[in-house]
Formats: structure tokens, C-alpha cells, sequence
């Protein structure tokens, strides 16, 4: 399971990733791909996100369940805490 949230990101942005992802709120994507689509995803978000910002998080085998990248200025950050992530405002 992978969940993409962008903000301020182009249009042509959502629209790539809605091909691959279901739209479930504006900017807001989830869905279920592979390791490498996933990747590939992600490299086409920081290619094309300009001054916007993305959260992707995805399933992993770790305590908490899945891991987490951001790209840009988000108007949230993930702290790492021994081990665990934290969402700090």
C-alpha cells in the first residue's frame, strides 16, 4: 500500500499519478503497486512537484508498519525518534 499527498502541485502532477493511484481527496493518492513502480512514481514526483510539496508514505516491515519520504517545504514534518516517526507541526 503506498498514499502520495501533494501540495501546490500542478495539475499535469495529479493527473500522472491518478493514472497509476486513485484520487481519494484533492491530492491525496493511494493505492497498491510494486516496490519499483512505486519508485518510479516518486522520481516523476520530484521531477515535476516545482515548488509544491509530497508526503509518500508505504507499507514496511518495521514496528510502526510503513516508512515515509517528504520533498519540498510540507506544512507538517516526520521526526525520527529512536526508530519511530512522528509527525511534528
Amino acid at each position: 500500500m503506498v498514499v502520495f499527498i501533494l501540495e501546490n502541485a500542478r495539475p499535469a502532477l495529479r493527473g500522472e499519478l491518478s493514472r497509476w493511484l486513485f484520487e481519494v481527496q484533492a491530492g491525496v493518492f493511494t493505492g497498491r503497486v510494486s516496490a519499483l513502480v512505486r519508485q518510479e512514481l516518486w522520481q516523476m514526483v520530484e521531477k515535476k512537484l516545482g515548488k509544491g510539496s509530497a508526503v509518500m508514505i508505504y507499507s514496511a516491515n518495521n514496528e510502526q508498519g510503513f516508512k515515509a519520504q517528504m520533498l519540498g517545504n510540507p506544512s507538517r514534518s516526520l521526526v525520527d525518534i529512536e526508530g519511530l516517526l512522528l509527525v511534528k507541526t
